[in-house]
Order: structure tokens, then sequence, then C-alpha cells
């Protein structure tokens, strides 16, 4: 009976429609041999004793800002920033003599592979009833997700690599997908994953060990800032906390960030809305570093948002001008420039024995055009009376 269904059905139907019926079945087929394939891999690791230490978790969350098939359309693309010879070399005097050596991500990527997949291996051996052949799958399956995320241009990305924020060992399986070698579209999906799926501390790791460097080598190589990689970066402050903690707070304190990188990084957060907590906390910190030209650019963009800043986050930064005022080398215009933003919006919020400070600071650190507009804001400015009881955590 089945088979006389068939046949009527084949001549009812024409040729063309038949190969489009066939397709379609087949390419189902293929996705649910894919299913069934790392289905089968995370039952065995389940089963095996490493399910302490690679099970995901029972509650996590899957909650996305974007559909998975999501692309960027190129909107945040970021022209070359045009920077003149006299500022890159005022920004650069201010650089630590002997700053921390800029570390490419292809050369973190390949020190950390063989530790992590060391580790990999002790606990997969640490197991017992995981068989070698199962750990040539997971390894297959990875190497093969590397492959795919080296191509990739648009699309869905492969559901093996979405499992991996859920896995307790992520990092270990994470650096077998070869993230020096992902497309820049693949490290924007990439980042909108691990924001989603991590708890801030995991995502600030990411930021930090896969998203950072792989920012500066496109900056230094390109001198700007592929549109993938503009639009990661955006996608990664769906964390604030984490963002400061593994993007910006470690690009300040490395000694070695350029203009331009400070630049382009700082577009982002004057595009963006931040929570205020946030932002005073990293305000506050930021001030609190080793200057550097960067904190100025990073220091003013924050600024100009023009929050509610509590008393302790504005004393914070009036401490920072004031570490100059025996400073007899020329500070950089950014300097300046951040001091004149601080003093406009914030000169009603600071006290007048600050005021008396901060114009003995004018008379040592002076700049053609920009100091006799500080002097005009501070004379026609108030002082505070109160001061807030708002305490801020930096840590």
């Amino acid at each position: 009976m089945k088979k006389i269904f068939i046949d009527v059905f084949l001549k009812i139907v024409d040729d063309k429609l038949t190969r489009k019926i066939l397709k379609e079945a087949r390419k189902q087929l293929e996705d649910v041999e894919e299913e069934v394939g790392l289905g089968s891999i995370c039952d065995t690791l389940r089963k095996s004793h490493l399910s302490t230490a690679l099970l995901p978790p029972e509650k996590e969350s899957t909650k996305s800002p974007d559909e998975d098939n999501a692309s960027h359309s190129g909107e945040g693309f970021v022209q070359e920033i045009e920077i003149s010879e006299e500022d890159q070399r005022a920004f650069e005097k201010f650089m630590p003599q002997d700053p921390s050596e800029k570390a490419a991500l292809a050369d973190i990527i390949k020190e950390k592979l063989t530790e992590k997949q060391t580790e990999l291996h002790t606990i997969f051996s640490d197991g017992g009833s995981l068989r070698g052949e199962d750990l040539e799958k997971v390894s297959g399956l990875y190497k093969g997700v590397a492959q795919v995320l080296s191509r990739y241009r648009s699309g869905k990305i492969p559901k093996a690599f979405k499992a991996i924020p859920k896995l307790r060992n992520w990092e270990q399986i994470l650096y077998l997908t070869q993230p020096d070698n992902w497309s820049a579209a693949a490290v924007y999906q990439a980042t909108r994953v691990f924001s989603s799926n991590l708890k801030p501390e995991m995502a600030q790791r990411f930021y930090n060990l896969i998203l950072l460097p792989r920012l500066r080598d496109d900056m230094a190589q390109c001198k700007k800032l592929n549109d993938h990689l503009y639009a990661a970066l955006k996608k990664a402050l769906y964390k604030p906390a984490s963002f400061f903690k593994g993007i910006i707070i470690p690009l300040c304190e490395s000694g070695n960030c350029t203009l331009r990188e400070a630049s382009i990084i700082g577009s982002i957060l004057s595009k963006c809305s931040i929570p205020i907590l946030h932002s005073s906390a990293a305000l506050l910190m930021i001030a609190k570093l080793p200057y550097s030209g960067a904190s100025s650019i990073i220091m003013r963009v924050l600024i100009e948002k023009k929050y509610a800043l509590p008393y302790p986050v504005i004393d914070g930064v009036v401490e920072h001008f004031l570490q100059f005022v025996d400073h007899d080398k020329q500070l950089p215009v950014q300097w300046h420039q951040c001091l004149l933003t601080f003093v406009q919006i914030y000169k009603n919020d600071i006290s007048e024995a600050q005021q008396q400070e901060l114009r003995r600071l004018l008379t040592v650190q002076k700049h053609p055009q920009i100091t006799r507009e500080l002097w005009k804001e501070l004379t026609n400015s108030n002082t505070r009376n109160t001061e807030k009881t708002v305490s801020i955590d930096v840590d």
C-alpha cells in the first residue's frame, strides 16, 4: 500500500519539484545527524567522571540580544583617524620608558593552546571512564569548528561552538577552535555568544584574552578597525563591568596604548549608553592609575556623558589632575582638554579648596588657548556646600 502511494505521488509531482523535495529532505537529515553527533559526545561526557568538570550548568542564561543568524550591516565602520606628528610625539612622552610588551594574539593563543591542551588531556585522563576515541571525537569536532570559523562570513555558526559557554572548562575547549585564525565576522559572533551566556567574571576573561589582543592587532596593522570588530566591541558592552575590567582598564594599565587605539575605543564609549555606576567606578579607577595619554582620552569621554557623579568620584578626578601641580614636564593637549571638559561640567561640584589648588595648577601647567578658558570657568563658578556620602566600589 505504501509503495503504491509513493508511485502515485511521484506520477503527480513533476521531476523538478521532486528534486527540490529530496534536496530539502537530505538537508534536514544532515541537520539531524549533526545534532545527534554532538548529543552523543555530550552524553559520553556526562556518563564519565568528567561531569563535575565539563557538565553544562543546569541553569545558564540563553538570552541573546540578537538572533542566531544576525549579521553586522557595516554601519559602524571606523575610518582612519588622522593624527599629527606633534600630537603623537607629545602623547608618546607620557608612555612609560619600559612599557609592558604588547603581545600579538597569535603568540597568546600559541602559549595558551599548549597549556589548555595539557589541562584537557589531564582532565580526560583523570576521568577514568572516557576512552581515547572519545577524546579524539571532541578534539576532531572542535578542529572542524576551527576551520569553519576561519572562513566564516555570515549565516549561522556551528552548534558545537554555541555549546562552549555551557561547559565548565570552556577555556580549554575554546582554544581548540584556534581564535587567532577566526575571521572578523566570527569574532563578532563569538563575542555575541560569550557576552550573552557567560557570567561577568568569565566574560571578562574572554574580553581580555581573546577580544582585546585581536582588536589591537587589527588597529596596529590597518590603522583602523574592521567593521565586524567594531560591532564586536559594541556587543561587549552587553556586560559593562566585564567590558571595563577586561578591556578599558588593562588598556590604560598597559602603558603602550596608542593615540589611535584610545580614540577608536573612546568612540565606542561615546556612542553607547553605559550605566552610571559602572561609568563612575571606571572613571575613579582610571584616575588612580599611573598617568598615560590614553587615560586622558578615556576619562574625557566618560566625563562628557555628564552623569551626576558622586562626590568621591569627583574628588578622585581632581586629585588625578593635582598630581601634576609640581610637575615641570609639558603635558599633552589631551590632558588639557580633559581638564577643561571636567571643569566646564563639574565646576560647581568641587570644593573651594579644590578650586584654589586647580588655580595653582594652572600657573604651572599652561596651554596657549585652553588655560585661558579654564581661568574663565573657575572664575564664574560656585563651590559645593555639602558632600554626598556615596561609596563607590572599585574592586
